[in-house]
């Protein structure tokens, strides 16, 4: 779905101290975008207009995000939210930015590791000829393993059925255990599930929401490389 442009997105996120103009130039500086550099680093790819964000980083200020999405219309929209989420506290945890999921890699120092990563209802890409642009393919988890800790984890929520199956070879493929699935998160007690705004939507469509941990072994990485 094609978000319509914003003309107050761009001077908005100029403005504002958690979105980085050039994220390009961040690689090995990651520890000093945030008001406290050693806590955990978490990444939430394809983080659209960030409700998910918003709610997780206020409830877990003991951990450091990034929120990455491609379009600057979307992750304006994503900032409001995530003010309004944090009210009049400084958002101190969060960094946005608009680039390539693609290059993900080199966004970061080769010391520079995550302990999670978030895909979130990203796009299905339904066609063959397009599989390969899904960010849980096994080309896109190959990237993902260059910047993810050994031992770090992949949580994944889906609407979709048949990317939700994909997901679990893909997983297999690039040399990631599968911790945890279910067909049906909401039947399932999880308390902490904080739902993105698609999840609330599909929901109310009664579709279920599909979901997958996986982890990278430590000493693994190399598999499916």
């Amino acid at each position: 779905m094609r978000i319509r442009k914003k003309k107050w997105a761009r001077p908005e996120l100029a403005a504002c101290p958690f979105y980085l103009q050039e994220p390009q130039k961040a690689a090995g500086s990651w520890a000093t975008r945030f008001a406290r550099p050693g806590q955990p680093l978490h990444l939430d790819l394809g983080c659209g207009k960030c409700t998910f964000l918003a709610a997780l980083a206020h409830r877990e200020q003991d951990v450091n995000f990034i929120g990455i999405d491609i379009s600057e219309d979307i992750l304006g929209v994503a900032k409001r939210n995530i003010e309004a989420e944090f009210g009049e506290a400084p958002v101190e945890n969060v960094a946005l930015l608009a680039y390539n999921i693609e290059k993900l890699d080199t966004l970061f120092a080769p010391e520079e590791k995550a302990a999670r990563i978030y895909v979130n209802f990203c796009n299905p890409w339904q066609k063959a000829g397009d599989h390969k642009r899904r960010l849980t393919h096994t080309r896109q988890l190959t990237t993902y393993k260059k910047v993810l800790a050994p031992g770090g984890e992949l949580w994944f929520k889906t609407d979709n059925a048949d990317l939700y199956l994909a997901t679990q070879r893909y997983l297999r493929e690039a040399g990631f255990e599968i911790l945890c699935k279910t067909e049906d998160l909401h039947a399932e007690n999880a308390p902490d599930n904080i739902e993105s705004e698609h999840e609330v939507m599909f929901t109310a469509q009664g579709i279920r929401t599909k979901a997958i941990i996986a982890r990278l072994p430590a000493g693994g990485a190399e598999k499916g490389e």
